[in-house]
């Protein structure tokens, strides 16, 4: 078994969670509870937990001119899987912030969208023009 990333974050009502994550993204729910679920985000394990109140505060901060919310998380895709799913998601979302090419033409050049889903959280859907330049 490859590694796999997992994280367990609040939400506020778990079947609308539910309902974006399966039928407006398109993934996989794994094993679930009335108070919890997995989803499978690209073989990649997200918890949501029903929970009373939560807040995240947060500022957003600046890349190359443009301001990205400081709290999010995602997944790197391979490019032609990365534009199926821009594609599919850009069909219905009028929320994706922004869709741009970062550090283009040096090391690292990414090129990244964002989408908020219905507790407030930004996922970034992101891929590298070279795979082996991910973490430079």
């Amino acid at each position: 078994m490859s590694t796999k990333f997992h994280i367990s974050l609040p939400c506020k009502d778990l079947n609308k969670t539910i309902k974006f994550y399966t039928e407006e993204l398109g993934l996989e729910i794994g094993r679930k509870t009335n108070n919890w679920a997995d989803i499978n985000l690209f073989s990649h394990q997200i918890t949501f937990v029903t929970s009373d109140k939560f807040d995240f505060q947060y500022p957003m901060y600046s890349l190359e001119k443009d301001q990205l919310p400081s709290f999010h998380f995602g997944v790197i895709l391979e490019n032609d899987e990365w534009e199926k799913t821009y594609d599919r998601i850009n069909k219905w979302s009028f929320d994706t912030i922004i869709k741009k090419t970062f550090f283009e033409d040096k090391k690292g050049e990414q090129s990244s969208f964002f989408i908020k889903d219905p507790n407030n959280y930004f996922l970034e859907f992101k891929t590298f023009k070279k795979r082996n330049e991910i973490f430079m």
